[in-house]
């Protein structure tokens, strides 16, 4: 059931729109059967990545030159809409597809390209981005991770934390200072390979209020020895430049991650109030829930309508940083809203955990935190007034 009921957006092409359709039976074959039990583990299972690599549901977006899928922003945003949509918020994927390999494609050299490109999209490699630091979040100038030469390569010393992917990761893009009295012109981005790299560990898998299943963790680098090879782009200093460029899709993926647990909720609910039944008819007779459900659905297609049309406009390339910011900090706080008053419309069975309207509670305030806080993303709106 679709609760909202749009058009096919201009960009959801018949190809898009078939690749739609494959990815959610898949998932609905191969990964929701699961979904309990990786949530009561707290992870998912290893073998997921490879068999999401091998039904084409990684890199979809890297050129088939490179192992990809040859597809566009598209094919990502209807991979990452199902598996939101079936109940999967837990999976990096979106972060590993959509967010690490756009680094290397575009800022990293042509041997980098072939080196990591086709192992990131079978799920040889699991990626991650290590930018956050215990004591630096947003401010990306800050972070104390250095690089700094050893012979012809580099020695990486830090700490890292709400790393996703922490656990599965064994490629980690890792924002670090080469020069650290440069400022922003110091920071440069370093590729860690972690199988049997000497100085890498894993911390713990962090205990959270939601994304139960999510293996975000601490990563830590003492004197991990880089050759030369493993500064992306092959200069120094690039590394602010590189993180500001791929920002945009980044907020975009939290948005449709937003979008669709939004979807998701209603959807839920909705079945809900027409099955429950209080004082002899059902939830949706009432008509103070069908003026909430008449808001949530309301609010949540206008909502839509905002994401499809910034879809469109970063597969053409004309999304701005200004505009995402936007996108990335309206849609989860309306995300947050409703799911809330859906919440409310379960009654006590709502803050049951095995209703997934409770869940989704939780994972869902994750969402106004990541890539940066919705605090920073109207800091940066208000830069264009």
């Amino acid at each position: 059931m679709d609760p909202l009921n749009l058009p096919r957006p201009a960009w959801m092409t018949e190809d898009v729109a078939m690749l739609e359709e494959q990815v959610r039976r898949f998932i609905a074959a191969e990964f929701v059967p699961h979904l309990d039990r990786w949530h009561e583990d707290g992870i998912y299972d290893q073998a997921v990545w490879r068999k999401a690599g091998e039904a084409g549901l990684l890199c979809a977006a890297m050129p088939e030159e490179y192992g990809g899928g040859g597809g566009s922003f598209a094919h990502e945003a209807v991979i990452d809409r199902e598996l939101s949509l079936a109940g999967f918020d837990t999976f990096g994927a979106p972060l590993h597809s959509g967010i690490v390999a756009p680094y290397i494609l575009h800022h990293g050299t042509q041997e980098q390209k072939k080196r990591w490109l086709p192992k990131l999209a079978t799920g040889e490699l699991v990626a991650a981005i290590a930018m956050t630091e215990p004591g630096t979040g947003s401010d990306l100038q800050g972070v104390k991770t250095t690089a700094k030469k050893s012979g012809n390569g580099y020695l990486l010393n830090g700490s890292k934390t709400f790393i996703t992917n922490g656990q599965h990761a064994n490629l980690i893009v890792v924002v670090a200072k080469t020069d650290p009295a440069a400022g922003s012109k110091g920071v440069s981005l370093m590729v860690v390979e972690t199988e049997d790299a000497p100085g890498f560990r894993r911390g713990r898998k962090l205990k959270k209020l939601g994304m139960d299943a999510a293996d975000t963790s601490e990563l830590f680098f003492d004197d991990v020895p880089l050759p030369p090879d493993n500064l992306l782009g092959g200069e120094e200093g690039q590394g602010f430049y590189q993180l500001m460029k791929e920002l945009p899709q980044e907020r975009l993926i939290v948005g449709i991650n937003a979008v669709s647990m939004m979807e998701r909720a209603l959807a839920l609910t909705i079945d809900y109030v027409k099955q429950r039944k209080a004082f002899g008819k059902a939830i949706i007779d009432f008509q103070n829930t069908q003026f909430e459900l008449a808001e949530c659905k309301t609010e949540a297609t206008v909502a839509k309508v905002f994401l499809n049309d910034c879809i469109g406009r970063h597969i053409e390339g004309q999304l701005d940083t200004v505009t995402a910011s936007m996108a990335k900090y309206w849609l989860t706080d309306t995300q947050g809203k409703i799911i809330d008053r859906c919440l409310q419309l379960f009654g006590g069975y709502g803050y049951m955990d095995e209703y997934p309207i409770s869940r989704m509670y939780r994972d869902a305030r994750v969402l106004r935190i990541y890539a940066g806080t919705n605090e920073i993303m109207k800091l940066l709106i208000a830069r264009s007034l």
